[in-house]
């Protein structure tokens, strides 16, 4: 009797010194598209992954005591339709990271995560929040969608001061060369009762130049290029039932080559030097019932191609409208319909024709329409 009450005491007591827990979770979201002009054709096709990418993961956290947690999350992506892994075939493709979590100090985290534009400014956009792909600005350019995530990153998250967090990542390249493919972002947001206030900026020294750097040659870049720099703000606004936003970003890309959407981007003459997108959306989104919600966007899109022959600026208007509605709080259906028409300027590459993120291919001409009809289960 002894030793058994001691032993008893001390099993009692120890959930108190060390909690842990693991969430298995994951989204399938799948659906029938419809593309009006790929290349001149029309095509039909079931596509997996388009409001929220389809997914798996396992995070978890242990208590350490005195305000400190360790935190970890591995999150496969996979595509419905053939059960194939997503993010360049990657097991962890979407998050793979471990860390340490305090109350007082904020959390630091290591491994394959998401930038500072994906945490905090992608939010007050479309389809970075309720609307997701087929409402990305041209090619993702800014990243708001989530083309890219970043290797070999360090990131850190304050906790909340009064509604105010801001954090940062920095991504090594694993290279010789320091600079060569690695990524460094900041980002900071203020949120009070229906007002939610972000900014963010990334560089990416030469993304995409190796498979092992910050962002992957394989299955990642949003754009090979000698430099990426993006910034931008945000700002969402809910009352009542509705919610209205609107973001602004500008992408810089230097000496790109080729984006993963649509492939080479080089003039036929000369070199393309440098090109920038600067991105004006408006956004807004109706609760019509706690089962129903109703959403739509629009973007400008102004771009400027700097090439040895001269610069040139297309435009672009991207158009989005959404419908879904919850059968349980676990399963939804919706219906999502992008439209895009590029105007202005020629550049004399895939460019100038249109191209909604998300279709088979672009279109054969200026104009192109995707709908949408899914089913999307949460578990």
């Amino acid at each position: 009797m002894k030793l058994l009450l001691p032993a008893l005491a001390v099993t009692l007591a120890a959930p108190a010194f060390a909690q842990n827990t693991v969430t298995l979770y994951g989204v399938v979201d799948e659906g029938f598209d419809f593309t009006n002009n790929v290349r001149g054709n029309k095509v039909y096709e079931l596509q997996s992954g388009y409001a929220q990418g389809s997914r798996w993961g396992l995070k978890g956290t242990e208590d350490l005591g005195g305000g400190l947690k360790a935190v970890f999350q591995l999150e496969n992506g996979f595509n419905v339709n053939n059960g194939a892994l997503g993010q360049g075939t990657r097991m962890f493709g979407r998050q793979a990271y471990v860390g340490l979590a305090s109350d007082k100090f904020g959390t630091v985290t290591l491994g394959r995560q998401y930038d500072s534009l994906v945490d905090y400014l992608a939010q007050t956009t479309a389809n970075g929040n309720w609307a997701g792909y087929l409402f990305s600005h041209p090619y993702d350019n800014d990243n708001t969608d989530n083309s890219f995530r970043v290797n070999n990153t360090v990131k850190y998250a304050s906790p909340s001061f009064a509604g105010f967090q801001f954090g940062g990542t920095y991504s090594f390249s694993n290279d010789t060369n320091f600079a060569n493919n690695r990524q460094y972002s900041l980002g900071a947001q203020y949120a009070n009762g229906g007002l939610l206030v972000a900014a963010a900026y990334l560089q990416a020294n030469k993304p995409g130049a190796t498979t092992g750097g910050a962002i992957s040659s394989t299955g990642d870049s949003n754009f090979s290029a000698a430099l990426l720099r993006v910034f931008g703000a945000g700002v969402n606004y809910s009352f009542g039932p509705a919610t209205v936003g609107f973001a602004y970003t500008n992408s810089y890309i230097t000496q790109p080559t080729s984006t993963v959407y649509a492939g080479a981007i080089t003039p036929a003459a000369g070199t393309l030097s440098n090109l920038r997108f600067q991105n004006f959306e408006l956004n807004g989104k109706y609760q019509i019932s706690p089962a129903l919600f109703v959403g739509a966007m629009y973007t400008y899109t102004r771009a400027n191609f700097n090439a040895t022959t001269g610069k040139v600026s297309p435009v672009y208007h991207s158009v989005g409208l959404m419908a879904d509605y919850n059968l349980s709080k676990r399963t939804d259906v919706y219906v999502q319909g992008g439209y895009q028409h590029v105007g202005g300027d020629k550049t004399g590459t895939v460019l100038d024709v249109a191209y909604v993120p998300g279709a088979a291919d672009v279109s054969s001409n200026r104009n192109q329409l995707v709908t949408r009809v899914a089913i999307r289960h949460k578990f």
